[in-house]
């Protein structure tokens, strides 16, 4: 019983050192390495809370332990990798400007921390750090179809956005399964790079992370159509 309680907590675990592989991977020059293994924590990002819920094993421990792998995974593991991939060239005023991007991130989490449970749970105050992470990571993945200037664009505006006080729907509501989007994005990417008949290897969790994760949105989907 002690071991089912702990399985929230590790996949929170898998998440934070699937952002720790990741520095790693962008460190020594395999950058779509580091951006896949980014998309393996969203996935298992989000996948900790509702197991948690499913087994009751909500607890402030596993609440904390999230937050400090949300702030590595989807904040430095991308500002890193987007050092790597594009502001290199800057030295380190390129170092610098990647390193608000934690900054900001770790600023929202901090508020929404002290606010969740006074804000609605309809909508977000600001981007999640994971969807800004997210995208970030999609835009280094395709990096030589986006045009420099885009990628920059973006990743300041994301940042603006994280801190910002506009409303985020939560898309509790829709009855589709929680990151069923980016779950979508990230099959996509898959097949693109399946498409291109790239030769480079991957994290081989992929070839385990996403078939699992598939099925617990296809079971996910199927108690919400039963209701």
């Amino acid at each position: 019983m002690r071991l089912t309680k702990s399985i929230p907590n590790m996949l929170t675990l898998g998440n934070l050192y699937c952002g720790f592989l990741s520095v790693g991977f962008a460190a020594n020059g395999h950058f779509k390495n580091a951006a896949i293994l980014i998309i393996i924590g969203v996935m298992l990002d989000s996948m900790d809370g509702r197991l948690a819920r499913m087994l009751k094993a909500d607890s402030t421990l596993g609440k904390e332990l999230d937050s400090l792998a949300d702030i590595v995974t989807f904040g430095i593991a991308p500002s890193f990798l987007i050092y790597y991939t594009y502001f290199n060239q800057f030295g380190l005023l390129g170092l610098a400007v990647a390193g608000l991007f934690p900054l900001f991130g770790a600023f929202r989490l901090a508020r929404f921390n002290i606010s969740s449970n006074k804000t609605s749970q309809n909508y977000f105050i600001g981007v999640p750090i994971t969807a800004a992470g997210g995208i970030l990571t999609l835009l280094t993945l395709f990096g030589d179809l986006i045009p420099q200037i885009i990628t920059t664009v973006v990743f300041t505006t994301l940042c603006f956005l994280m801190v910002s006080k506009i409303r985020i729907p939560s898309l509790k509501e829709v009855p589709l399964p929680k990151y069923g989007t980016i779950v979508t994005i990230f099959l996509g990417c898959l097949l693109y790079l399946i498409y291109k008949g790239t030769y480079e290897r991957f994290p081989y969790l992929i070839y385990i992370a996403a078939p699992t994760y598939i099925i617990y949105l296809f079971n996910r989907l199927l108690k919400r159509i039963k209701k």
